[in-house]
Formats: C-alpha cells, structure tokens, sequence
C-alpha cells in the first residue's frame, strides 16, 4: 500500500473507531461486535507500524476508552486506568512470552497470574485513611466518571477497609458485574413495565452504575469483584497475587478461579481450565487476563501506547449457533450510516436468545456470499450484536435472493452515498441521523450549549419542535417550559446558552457542522486558510485538497457537503436564526515558534507530546503528526524513531527537547 492510500485508510480507521468507541463507552449504544471493533483496531495498528509517519497524537491507538459523560462530575485517575491487548489464540499468547522475554533480555520462565476476564463495567475505588471516598468509572483512561453514591449501594463494596494498618492512599480497581441469572430477572421485570431489556449483563451494568439518581442503582443486582491496585501508601506489596490475597483478607470479593503459573505453557493450561467450565460460571466471561506477577518486573515493563506491556486480554473463542435468515433489512445509524441487519429466527447463542446479527457492510455480504433466506452459522463472543461467520450454502433450496443495498435512504427518502465500503444516507435532516448531528453540534468542543442533554433533545425532537440543529435557534422558553422535567428557570438557562453559541468562533461552527473527517483540528485549519464561511463554502476541490493535513478524502467530504442542497439550506436558517459564522482572525503572535511547523517523536520528558503539541499552537506555530519538506524542526525525545529518520533523510532541522523548551521561552 502506498503511503497515500494508507493515509486515507488511516484517516477512515481513526473516524469509524472513535465513532463506535462512543456509542460503545458513552452512550452504552453499540452498532457493531467486539470482534468487529478489534479487527478495524488491529487493523489501525498494523497500519500505523507500516507508516509510523502517519501515527497523530489522537490516534485511538493512544487513548483507552472515550470521553466521560458530561451528567457527572470529572474525576482524573492518579494512575491511568489502561485497556489491554489481546490475544487471540496460542500462538499469540506464545508470542507475548516471547516478547517480553525479549525486552527484559531474560531466557528463564516468567511468572504469570491468570484471572477470569469478567465482561462488565471497569471501576476505581479511592480509601483515604482507610474509608471510601470517591468512585469512578475508567471513562477514557485518565479522566472518569465520579460515580461515588451508586457504587456504595453494591454490598461487595467495603465502605471501610478492614485492615487495622493506617493506609493513607489506597486505590482499588475492579469490575461492576450482574449475574446472568440476575440479569434473565432484571430483564423479564423491565418487560412487564413495559421499560426496553437490556442487550447483555455488562450493558445492563454499565447503566445501572451510571444512573443520576442512585436509589436506582441500589435496585439492581450488581456486584464487584477486584482485581488491582492504583497508588497505594505505606503498604508494601509485591505482587500482584500478594494484591489479591489482601483484597480479599480486607473485605473485598476476589475470584477464587485464579491460578499462578510459571512459564507461558502453565498459562495456556489455566487458559484451558477456565474455558472448560465457562458455562458453570455465575457472569459473563470473555477470556482470561495473563498478568506478570512480580510488581517489580511490571514496573520494569512499563507500557505502549494504551495498555501495560506487562498484560493481556487471551481471549476465548466466540459462541456459535445455527439458525436461518428470515430477512436482511437495513438500520440507519445516528451517523448516517446503512447497516445490513440480518433478522433471524431465533436462537439461543451463550445464553442469550438472539433475533438480529450484523452483517457490517455491503462488502461483508458480497465476501461471505450470504443470501436473503440462508440458513446460517452465528456467533457472539460478549457482543452485544452477533454477526454471521458463513452461509450453509448445501442447505439452499433455490428460495433464496441476493440483497442489495438501496440507493434512497429507508428513512428519510434521501440519496445513499457509497464512501469506502459504506452506504450514507446524504441527508442532512434524516430522522435517523437528528438526535446525534445535535448532541454533537451542541457539544462542549463545538457550540458549547449548556443543559442540552440526551433527554431534552429527545423530547425536542420526538414533539417535533426541532428538526435539524437550524430549529434551536428558534425556540421560544416557554416551549421548552413546558416539556417534562423542564421548568421556568432550567428553560431560561437553556434560551441563554442558546444565545451565548450564536458568537462562537467560525473553527467552532464549522467543527459543530459535523462534516465527515472534519474534527476540531481539520476545523481550524479550515478557518485559518478560508477566514470565512463564504470563502470555505465555495472552494474548489482543488483548493480543499491543497490544504496542509487536508488530503483527497477530507477534501472530497468537505467539497460534497456544501454541494448539498439541504446543507446550504441549514447554514441559511442558522444564520437566520442569529448564527454570526463571525471571520476567523489569527492573533499575530511574537515568537520564534510562530508560523513554524513542528513534528514531535519519541518520548518527551517534561510534557506529554499532546502538551507540547498545544503549546506549540498557543505560540502561533503547528503540529503535523508525519515529517515532510514543510516540516521546520523535529523534536526528538528518546527512542525516537522513524520520524527521526524520516527528518535526516529530507534534510529538516532535528532540536532536542531541551532546546524546543529554549526556543519556545519555558526555559
């Protein structure tokens, strides 16, 4: 693959997985199997080691989960709270041995420990002087969710740590879980009262933890099992089955499925033990964690990008079943996207009885050779949506038909664009696409508008009192007074916030327009070159893609949307309703930064490279993820790379970190 082609895949990857890591993490609203979200990060990952160059800081390569949701107060983890990579099977469990024995330069057997991987809702508990005093959820790694008051109604939770040492700092972390049967329960219940059922156990989990009102969540059969430590004071342990053993002697619910293996063939034999007896377990389980057990060696390890090195998810093989096609319809998602969704006659896949499977993307349904009417092998491993491995084709008896994808949008009768390997739905007012283009558009990085949550948008939208993000600028306070849960002063809050977003910046307005591949940073770039709505709205393809960072396919995206008549008309009705869209004006900034492109690689000591990236903005200079003959200096920290080489090779100026501090005045 050339390095162009790469970038635009790259570019797609990066869009499609934050998109799903939100709906999954956030919204509790997954469109696609885990099985499907790994293969488009593995995919992401292969790609960014092929072309290193083209690795930028906001890669989700270097993020854990996704951003934290606004109900909640914020709570940042002393220690991030990292997702782990996976293993698939023996010869990449073997593989991970091997690597770290690499890195460590050691040939004797290392010690692991091996636990279940519960399939629930990842939680950190804080004991200061041994009470509770904060719980959160992981949120995105570093920044959570402060979920405090729900997680003390769990009973497995320790209000008060039992040990009589004097425990200044005490951090647990664990993951919140419902029973299966529990679950079943909680479901039939929901059903009677006429309330939605969950998809799965974890998703029921993650919704129960995350409700405002907490007497809810002390309804719900949850419990918690532990499973590490962040910062600890005073208490010296040195390991992590030294760890388990005092959770559990202090109050706290550790699996007894545990077992200490030296050397990676114990491993595969633990591994074997606890998916023989995978039904027998009272929770949902989707593999192993293969831990290093000396906290001495983890430490030595360290981490990649997202996940400890020390660690990894061995994943179990998916659950598979047999039923038949009845039909294949298609779901518009909130992003506009057309999923093939075959509806089946039911069949029970791990406990769960499933009616619908994903069939991803009109390329899967062509690949895999899956026709209306097939009867078909399915799989679920933990998703909440199963997909199809294959059709039986020696079952076929002539009845069935092959699908097409439609050229109008099922919902709103609007044309279907093909992008990639997807089908779009172009029309900007979809009711299918509403909802999210306004979540979005109101978001705290776009308009900013204060109070408008999921819940009034709802309203908003199914009473028909807006359309499209146009229709907010219009609402009077009395219709907003009037809705459920609203009153006069909340209603005054929302109209003033409303108004507040008609002077935001034109970077702003634009990134708020959700134009596809068009993030906060594409939006300023945008901003700084056109200076005007106008001028961005009638450029020419040749223009956009000329751009710096711009490319083919985030010009193709930006050209095609002002070519919409329906996007034209609702940049019309914001500026009717008050929008100022007001010209981008850079502040000339007196710095030898100023106007200079940087590329930072390798790894910094006195910043995170996001740090010194802002910095470099707030100087007036930019920061470009790849090096090329535009690029004015390469800031190299240690164990730089490709980039470095990449720089000596087009003859661009090479500064240490010491010296970018010298030349950007913070030294």
């Amino acid at each position: 693959m050339k390095s162009r082609e790469a970038k635009e895949r790259i570019e797609f990857l990066r869009g499609e997985i934050n998109r799903h890591s939100y709906l999954y993490y956030v919204k509790d609203a997954p469109e696609i199997p885990d099985s499907e979200y790994d293969r488009l990060f593995r995919e992401l990952q292969e790609l960014e080691r092929e072309f290193p160059e083209l690795v930028a800081p906001d890669s989700p390569t270097r993020r854990v989960g996704a951003p934290p949701a606004k109900e909640f107060p914020q709570v940042r983890h002393r220690i991030p709270m990292l997702s782990l990579a996976n293993a698939m099977d023996e010869g990449e469990i073997i593989e991970f041995d091997a690597r770290l024995k690499r890195f460590l330069k050691r040939n004797d057997e290392i010690e692991y420990v091996v636990e279940p991987k519960f399939d629930g809702l990842s939680a950190e508990l804080v004991y200061e002087n041994g009470m509770l005093t904060t719980g959160s959820t992981r949120g995105d790694g570093t920044t959570g969710e402060e979920i405090t008051n729900n997680l003390k109604t769990i009973r497995t939770i320790p209000l008060k740590i039992l040990s009589g040492k004097v425990l200044p700092l005490f951090e647990v972390r664990g993951e919140v879980l419902i029973p299966v049967n529990k679950f079943e329960e909680l479901n039939r219940e929901r059903e009677k009262s006429g309330e939605p059922a969950f998809a799965n156990p974890r998703n029921a989990a993650a919704g129960s933890v995350r409700q405002l009102d907490s007497s809810i969540t002390a309804k719900r059969p949850l419990t918690f099992f532990a499973y590490g430590l962040g910062v600890v004071e005073v208490l010296e342990l040195n390991s992590q089955w030294d760890a388990l053993d005092f959770l559990h002697e202090n109050g706290f619910l550790v699996t007894k499925d545990r077992y200490l293996c030296r050397g990676i063939g114990e491993v595969i034999e633990a591994y074997g033990k606890i998916l023989s007896r995978r039904e027998e377990f009272p929770f949902e389980l989707d593999g192993t964690v293969v831990k290093v057990n000396s906290f001495a060696l983890q430490r030595e390890l360290g981490e990649v990008s997202h996940s400890p090195r020390w660690a990894v998810a061995f994943k179990f093989p998916p659950r598979q079943e047999i039923t038949k096609i009845e039909r294949i319809a298609v779901n518009v998602g909130r992003t506009g996207t057309l999923t093939p969704v075959a509806e089946l006659r039911p069949v029970r896949v791990g406990g769960v009885t499933v009616k619908r499977a994903t069939l991803h993307n009109m390329d899967e349904v062509e690949r895999k050779g899956v026709l209306e009417g097939d009867w078909v092998v399915i799989q679920r491993a933990g998703d909440v949506i199963p997909e199809i491995v294959r059709p039986i084709a020696e079952r076929r008896d002539g009845t069935e038909k092959p699908f097409r994808m439609p050229d109008k949008c099922p919902v709103c009768g609007a044309h279907v664009e093909k992008e990639d390997v997807f089908y779009r739905c172009g029309g900007a007012a979809c009711p299918a696409q509403v909802k999210e283009k306004i979540f979005h558009f109101a978001s705290r990085r776009a308009m900013d508008i204060e109070g408008l949550g999921e819940k009034l948008v709802d309203q908003l939208v199914e009473k028909d009192l807006i359309k499209d993000v146009g229709d907010l600028y219009f609402l009077k306070r009395e219709q907003l007074a009037n809705l459920e849960r609203m009153a006069e002063k909340s209603a005054a809050n929302i109209v003033a916030a409303i108004e507040a977003s008609r002077e935001r910046t034109l970077d702003r307005v634009i990134h708020a327009l959700g134009i596809r591949h068009v993030g906060e940073h594409t939006a300023r770039l945008l901003a700084e070159h056109f200076g005007a709505m106008d001028g961005l709205m009638n450029a020419p393809m040749e223009e956009l893609t000329s751009i710096y960072e711009v490319g083919e396919v985030v010009g193709k995206s930006i050209y095609l949307f002002f070519r919409d008549d329906s996007n034209i008309a609702l940049i019309k009705k914001l500026r009717d309703g008050g929008v100022k869209f007001p010209e981008y004006k850079t502040e000339k900034v007196s710095s030898p930064v100023a106007g200079k492109t940087f590329v930072f690689t390798g790894a910094l000591t006195k910043f995170t490279r996001e740090e010194a990236e802002r910095l470099v903005v707030s100087l007036g200079g930019k920061s470009s993820s790849s090096v090329s003959k535009k690029t004015d200096y390469v800031v190299a920290g240690e164990a730089a790379g490709s980039k470095l080489a990449k720089a000596r090779e087009l003859g661009v100026r090479v500064i240490s970190e010491e010296e970018f501090l010298k030349l950007s005045g913070e030294q």
